[in-house]
């Protein structure tokens, strides 16, 4: 991952501090590819709401009390299934915020946003797409004070982790849906281009687990809720070739899947075979009942992996 980073933190060396970028090229181990120092200060530039937090403990599960912060900062609706914001995207502001500003407060200007508030605001003219993975719990826009946005734009697409945005002056759009970057002359928000699902993306909750563990997929950029997944998932190799299988948590045996709601989307779990081998994997899931031949037949996820430690995180010293 780190290879990726390289001309971002070339281009950045004499904008920020040294001091920043040594301490986020050797993040902790931990459940994700991209981890900050596990503490972040973020702030919403609409509600004034905070969260000054740590958000692992010591044994690297999450701060329950912490992520509760840190969900209110974003107007998301913990209370929905015991559920926070994207611990995966977290991970990464807190990552991308530490090599450029550590310690420095994150302004978020927009968060979390419910089906109906995203509506409002494409009704409204705003450059916001019908498929926002704000919905979804898996992006924000911020800016920090003193960061040049076009230059955290740079290295964010650098990386190609994640999807990133820019439309000009200090904010940047940060999102766990499918890599992939824009400016405001190449948004292709009005375009349909996500219609009929053909954007849609599977994710993972981590990208590093054990063997045995369960993994928790979630679908997201979904324009059309009436399909269905096949209930067998394949765990495939670099190269696409199938190395083992599992079957999705849910009731019988049999046909398809229906994903008829959001919820739904976000709430298919599976188990990681017990004799897979350490490696590298994505998950490929097969689409059933498609509303339309534009909607993909199969998908892959994030890049996971896949050891036999039994755990994967370290102290940092904090």
């Amino acid at each position: 991952m780190k290879k990726f980073f390289v001309a971002g933190i070339i281009s950045l060396l004499f904008s920020f501090p040294i001091a920043a970028l040594s301490k986020a090229a050797s993040p902790a181990s931990g459940r994700f590819f991209l981890m900050g120092d596990g503490f972040i200060r973020i702030e919403n530039s609409k509600t004034g709401q905070e969260a000054d937090v740590s958000f692992y403990s010591q044994d690297g599960s999450l701060n329950e009390k912490a992520w509760s912060e840190i969900d209110k900062v974003f107007g998301f609706p913990t209370g929905e299934d015991g559920k926070h914001i994207s611990a995966r995207l977290i991970s990464a502001l807190d990552y991308f915020s530490d090599l450029t500003a550590p310690g420095q407060v994150i302004h978020l200007d927009s968060g979390y946003r419910s089906p109906r508030y995203n509506a409002k605001l494409r009704n409204a003219g705003g450059n916001v797409a019908k498929t926002s993975t704000h919905m979804d719990g898996l992006a924000l826009d911020f800016h920090i004070d003193g960061v040049d946005g076009k230059k955290l734009w740079q290295i964010i697409k650098d990386g190609n982790c994640c999807g990133v945005g820019y439309y000009g002056g200090k904010d940047i759009h940060l999102d766990m849906g499918r890599p992939r970057f824009w400016e405001a002359a190449t948004s292709k928000v009005r375009t349909g281009s996500s219609d009929d699902n053909q954007k849609v993306y599977l994710s993972t909750d981590y990208d590093r687990y054990k063997a045995g563990e369960t993994v928790h997929l979630l679908l997201s950029s979904i324009s059309d809720f009436s399909f269905g997944v096949e209930r067998t998932v394949l765990l495939v190799d670099d190269k696409s070739d199938p190395i083992a299988s599992s079957r999705i948590k849910t009731e019988g045996t049999h046909g398809c899947i229906k994903i008829g709601s959001r919820k739904r989307a976000h709430s298919l779990f599976f188990n990681l075979p017990q004799n897979l081998p350490s490696g590298r994997y994505r998950v490929k899931m097969t689409f059933c009942q498609k509303p339309s031949i534009q909607m993909p037949t199969n998908i892959l996820s994030n890049e996971l992996e896949m050891k036999k430690k039994d755990t994967f995180f370290t102290k940092s010293g904090h």
